[in-house]
């Protein structure tokens, strides 16, 4: 393993083989994160990465793109009978960059832009101030109902009425409900709009037939293949055929250059990995397992923020202990156990502290791990935040995930 970097670069090859160890001894529960398989990590390190391909197949700007066009093609083919879509781009390099070119190809700057608050669990790309879509765009935002937790559908139709945006974004990072693309669609018609549906957290759960597709509902759909997909780093673009020519364009030239081929080539075994029935068969286990994990750390005695889960995060809403999501998040890291800290609805704490922590499942069912585990990593979880402060309660957890990871190991072969 890492033979030639290890040759030429010690220090990287060190940094990459403690990075292979830190993952195969901690419980990933970061709900944007996921373990690619071998098969797709070859393709991200494959001689693709060599040459520019700049355009598209069949048009691209540099000779000997002969099989750059044959992978390209196929990912293409493979994104559109997945997901049943009339054209995809597949060049995007993240997500962000996916929702960029959406907004390029049909919206201006000044234009409203109307998305999910990022404290109630939307992106940073949906119009957050700090992001290039609040300098560029108007932007209004709606978030979830105070009782409920869910998202409010009447109300989003009142702004929207009220504000008259462009473009409606329909879609969260941290939101752990089923979305009714149906209803964004009937705001977005009511107010002529476009909808664009952002699913770069739930695309496995849509393509396997878990959570409703939006396709058939929006102008556009964006996601990315490195979360519930279990792909590469990467984006994508589903569009109605009529928009397709915008889109390509959008994307190259205008917000990119050359495209990551090699990624390209791993987002096409990708696709076609999530054709298998094996693959569904793991989606619907992530969802298990979600759901699996929340009635237990309900039991324990914590609160979920919307009481629960229907994909595969939940959120965990800490406001009624002594301490913060920050807290939260350091105390588990130290017994190896890896979630984020994360804002509630109507948070009252700096995004840097918050008042929750959010868990997702696709890293530890991509291990092998069902709903015993579940109960079991739970109860870990609860061992540390009821002892936040004992070091040999900690310790003690700690040395349990360890066992628990050797017994479900992320890539045996390595």
């Amino acid at each position: 393993m890492l033979k030639y970097i290890n040759e030429i670069d010690p220090e990287v090859a060190k940094a990459l083989k403690n990075e292979l160890k830190r993952q195969e001894e901690v419980l990933e529960l970061i709900a944007s994160e996921n373990y690619a398989p071998m098969a797709i990590l070859e393709a991200q390190g494959c001689v693709m990465t060599n040459k520019y391909a700049e355009g598209y197949p069949g048009h691209r700007y540099y000779g000997g793109c002969k099989y750059y066009d044959i992978v390209e093609d196929l990912a293409r083919e493979r994104a559109k009978q997945l997901f049943g879509a009339e054209h995809v781009n597949v060049q995007p390099h993240s997500g962000t960059q996916a929702n960029m070119a959406v907004y390029f190809a049909v919206i201006k700057p000044g234009d409203t832009l109307m998305g999910m608050k990022l404290d109630h669990g939307g992106h940073l790309s949906h119009g957050s101030p700090v992001n290039f879509t609040g300098k560029l765009y108007n932007t209004v935002s709606y978030g979830v109902d105070e009782e409920t937790e869910m998202i409010n559908y009447e109300n989003i139709m009142e702004l929207a009425i009220k504000y008259k945006p462009k473009i409606i974004i329909a879609g969260a990072s941290a939101y752990p409900r089923t979305i009714d693309f149906k209803k964004f669609k009937e705001v977005a018609d009511e107010v002529g709009a476009y909808l664009l549906s952002d699913i770069a957290h739930i695309a496995g759960l849509v393509a396997a037939k878990i959570h409703p597709n939006p396709i058939k509902y929006s102008q556009f759909v964006t996601g990315t293949t490195q979360k519930t997909l279990r792909g590469p780093r990467g984006g994508y673009i589903f569009c109605f055929k009529e928009f397709a020519k915008k889109i390509d364009s959008s994307v190259f030239p205008g917000v990119q250059g050359g495209p990551l081929m090699h990624e390209i080539a791993a987002k096409a075994v990708c696709f076609k990995y999530a054709m298998t029935k094996e693959w569904k068969e793991y989606q619907k286990q992530i969802v298990k397992n979600a759901k699996a994990m929340a009635n237990a750390l309900l039991d324990n005695g914590f609160k979920l923020v919307s009481g629960g889960t229907d994909n595969h995060l939940m959120l965990v809403n800490l406001s009624d202990k002594d301490y913060t999501g920050k807290d939260a998040e350091e105390a588990l890291e130290k017994a190896n156990i890896t979630l984020n800290k994360n804002t509630i609805p109507f948070e009252k704490r700096s995004p840097f502290i918050t008042s929750g922590i959010r868990i997702g499942t696709p890293c530890i069912t991509s291990r092998g791990m069902k709903e015993n585990e579940m109960n079991i990593i739970a109860n870990l979880i609860t061992r540390v935040l009821n002892n936040i402060n004992d070091k040999s309660v900690i310790e003690e957890v700690k040395k349990e995930v360890l066992k628990l990871c050797k017994d479900f190991p992320i890539y045996p072969d390595l």
